[in-house]
């Protein structure tokens, strides 16, 4: 599997053809895929847009957008990365994921403790009703693996608050006992 190849790594710009279509809409596309060529901006991998499809798995959105000519993706910028579980997102998330145990040793009940956590956090720092987006990604998550993915995107959104950045040492060391 090439780095263009990997929908989550790779990032993805718009083309002539994808900026046309969003002052046209000539493609029909569905709202879904249509929000996510809107978000692309030549940054945002595919793990940044996952946090934006409420639930849904990306890739297939993703590789209409690329078989439609709407977007181009680009490798990553970094160096190739040993197989880890997930490349982090954020500033503190280098290795966020670096050194937790293999997602096929949590139970079922860990990973609703780890879900459960997550979702009263993001409701506790910035309120009910807010961040449903990253609500919905962490209560749809399946398995350890996807509540992993959607870890990463609890941790941004924590980094990029002022009380969540303040207390995310405390509460990361927590939620990763079960994560």
């Amino acid at each position: 599997m090439s780095e263009v190849t990997d929908l989550i790594s790779a990032s993805f710009a718009k083309t002539e053809v994808g900026q046309r279509e969003i002052q046209t809409r000539s493609l029909g596309l569905a709202p879904l895929v249509r929000r996510l060529l809107v978000l692309i901006d030549g940054q945002k991998t595919g793990r940044d847009l996952a946090v934006f499809a409420g639930g849904v798995d990306v890739e297939p959105l993703l590789q209409e957008l690329l078989d439609k000519g709407c977007v181009e993706a680009k490798a990553r910028p970094r160096p190739a990365e040993a197989a880890a579980p997930a490349a982090p997102t954020g500033a503190q998330a280098g290795g966020a994921l670096d050194g937790l145990p293999d997602a096929s040793t949590r139970s079922a009940s860990e990973n609703e403790m780890a879900r459960n956590f997550m979702i009263n956090t993001v409701n506790t720092i910035f309120g009910q009703h807010s961040r449903l987006t990253l609500i919905e990604t962490i209560a749809r998550a399946k398995g350890t693996d996807e509540l992993r993915q959607a870890y990463l995107s609890w941790l941004k959104a924590m980094e990029e608050d002022r009380i969540g950045a303040k207390r995310l040492p405390e509460l990361r060391d927590k939620l990763l006992k079960v994560l």
